[in-house]
């Protein structure tokens, strides 16, 4: 019987692993579509998966890798045919399901996105969960009214996967993007990929939450969340809106209800795991076109193989990462 290589986390009582194994395609869950996986992503989620408590995973032995890209082995399902090149992100994958850390993949149909014309695999993964996530962010703030001539966008925690990308992908758009990051030597990454001016943490967050305080961004984009948040939306303009996909800095959000009832602000919450598909088509059909970072290349921090992960994985809890890590199956 065929054999692939995957990476394995397992957990029996006291002892914890994390390896690369040889499996069978009957050790593979059920679904419609069997993928040859060309590349997947690293992200926080994945890093987390592959600690012994770090509440992700829900059983053992098991697959990680929340994202994926690659090309169709075989389909039970009529929408997929052998040779089509797909997406595959979010849902229960690499949560209770296997993901992307494999040559091979089995999925279920309506967890699968075509690959839209403009993206390559490479490509569809560089961008993969964060990019999703930032996308969808800034899609949210379109429709709720955020324009380039309402004036600055912050992005928060912008050198990170999501962050990387919103920065990217504003610019491209026109707006005037102000970063926020504790890491000032990537000062000059981050005007590359389109940052117009850079802004410390602590300009957002001093350790004082007010109120409201002076009205400096008429939008941003927040994947840190915690106090940081509570302080930013005080700073928002009048009718501005904050969306908020992340939890870095915690899950408490000490804001009072001024900035909502005095300013009008708006706080939209960013789901790209349970998203409907008719907004994942139109997300990833905006990051094919209009939504396409400029500096694609740029957002990939490296490209590893699947027996570097085991050592590549925890630099992600450690803040160690920029921008996007790549894996090549």
């Amino acid at each position: 019987m065929q054999t692939f290589n995957a990476l394995v986390v397992n957990k029996e009582e006291e002892q914890f692993s994390v390896d690369i194994q040889q499996l069978t395609l009957n050790d593979l869950p059920e679904g419609e579509v069997l993928i040859r996986v060309q590349y997947s992503g690293v992200n926080y989620k994945d890093s987390l998966a592959a600690i012994p408590n770090g509440n992700i995973v829900k059983n053992y032995p098991f697959v990680p890798g929340i994202d994926l890209a690659g090309v169709v082995v075989s389909s039970e399902d009529p929408r997929f045919k052998e040779g089509d090149e797909v997406i595959a992100t979010s849902y229960e994958i690499g949560v209770s399901h296997f993901g992307g850390y494999s040559e091979y993949a089995r999925i279920p149909a309506q967890w699968i996105v075509p690959l839209p014309t403009g993206l390559t695999l490479k490509e569809a993964m560089t961008i993969g969960t964060a990019g999703f996530t930032a996308a969808l962010s800034v899609l949210r703030l379109e429709d709720n009214g955020v324009t380039p001539e309402k004036g600055k966008v912050l992005v928060a925690g912008a050198t990170g996967g999501v962050g990387s990308f919103a920065v990217s992908i504003l610019s491209k758009l026109g707006f005037e993007v102000e970063a926020s990051t504790g890491k000032e030597s990537e000062a000059a990454y981050l005007k590359k990929i389109g940052a117009a001016s850079m802004v410390s943490r602590e300009e957002v967050y001093d350790g004082k939450i007010r109120a409201l305080g002076k009205q400096k961004w008429a939008a941003a984009v927040d994947p840190v969340g915690g106090e940081p948040l509570a302080s930013l939306l005080s700073q928002i303009q009048y009718g501005g809106s904050v969306a908020v996909s992340g939890l870095t800095a915690g899950t408490s959000v000490p804001t009072s209800v001024f900035p909502f009832i005095l300013r009008g602000v708006n706080l939209l919450g960013i789901d790209s795991v349970y998203c409907d598909m008719e907004t994942r088509l139109k997300v990833w059909n905006r990051l094919a076109a209009d939504f396409k970072p400029a500096y694609l290349e740029e957002v990939i921090q490296r490209e590893v193989t699947l027996n570097e992960l085991p050592e590549v994985l925890p630099t992600l809890l450690k803040g160690q990462a920029r921008g996007r890590i790549l894996v090549k199956l």
